[in-house]
């Protein structure tokens, strides 16, 4: 039998780059504004569990910035919460990868891609970038 095809409808928002300080614009302060989190570069709309992202909420300190150090040590701590990933441990390389794929990419839909993730500090293409080499990449997931 031949798998069955799912149709995607396009997303309401199409898919766009950010810069850090375009980034967090949206970290749920301001009300009616969408909440953005991202994930080893990968910007996801978090506005449906806007209980746990939105103002006050509990992991509010993730939005508006790529968290992804913070999402792999489960940590709030100012000091996580960046996408530097420098010194993690393999289990804690692994919990990431999990929560990236079975929480992020499972529950909320892509939006855009940071800026860092595809190109260097001047601003310049990183050629050594290829979305398919990324870990768990998919095309179709993706866009």
């Amino acid at each position: 039998a031949e798998p069955e095809l799912r149709f995607r409808p396009p997303a309401e928002v199409p898919v766009r780059l950010f810069t850090e300080p375009e980034l967090a614009r949206y970290d749920g302060h301001q009300e009616g504004q969408p909440i953005y989190l991202a994930v080893k570069g990968v910007v996801f709309d978090v506005t449906s569990g806007k209980e746990f992202y939105g103002k006050g909420a509990p992991y509010n300190a993730l939005v508006g910035k790529d968290s992804t150090r913070g999402v792999a040590k489960m940590s709030l701590d100012p000091a996580d919460l960046t996408h530097d990933t420098t010194g993690l441990t393999e289990e804690e390389l692994k919990s990431l990868d999990d929560i990236f794929n079975n929480v992020y990419k499972a529950k909320y839909p892509i939006v855009g891609y940071t800026s860092r993730r595809i190109l260097n500090e001047d601003g310049s293409p990183n050629l050594d970038f290829k979305p398919e080499d990324q870990p768990h990449f998919s095309i179709k997931d993706e866009f």
